[in-house]
């Protein structure tokens, strides 16, 4: 079964920057939509970014457009989202989530998230 790891949260001032690392063993994730999420507390998961398996298309949230960036690295077999501008409504847990379909279509394995925590 894929696995997905999540890596580079921290907590960091408003204004700065973090790059999210979601990576696999044993599997490629090239054949695989990813996408993260994010879920503050006391809210529910949201969807944040996608990239497609086959073109390499690209989705984000009105919330983060301009500011976050996804990307792939295929020699590293790693996904990871590039978020600059941080604000406060940024913080959450982060999650990665690997679909066999088309980003809209949701995803069918998740890693267990690592936390952003945007505070001053």
């Amino acid at each position: 079964q894929l696995q997905l790891v999540e890596s580079g949260g921290g907590l960091v001032q408003p204004g700065g920057s973090l790059r999210l690392s979601c990576a696999a063993s044993k599997f490629t994730l090239d054949y695989y939509a990813i996408g993260w999420f994010r879920q503050a507390p006391g809210k529910e998961r949201e969807g944040v970014s996608c990239i497609s398996k086959r073109y390499g298309s690209t989705w984000y949230a009105d919330s983060v457009k301009g500011r976050f960036t996804i990307s792939r690295d295929y020699a590293k077999n790693t996904v990871y989202l590039q978020m600059n501008s941080l604000k406060f409504e940024d913080t959450g847990v982060y999650y990665c989530g690997a679909g066999l379909g088309r980003c809209r279509d949701g995803m069918n394995y998740w890693g267990k998230g690592t936390l952003v925590t945007v505070s001053s």
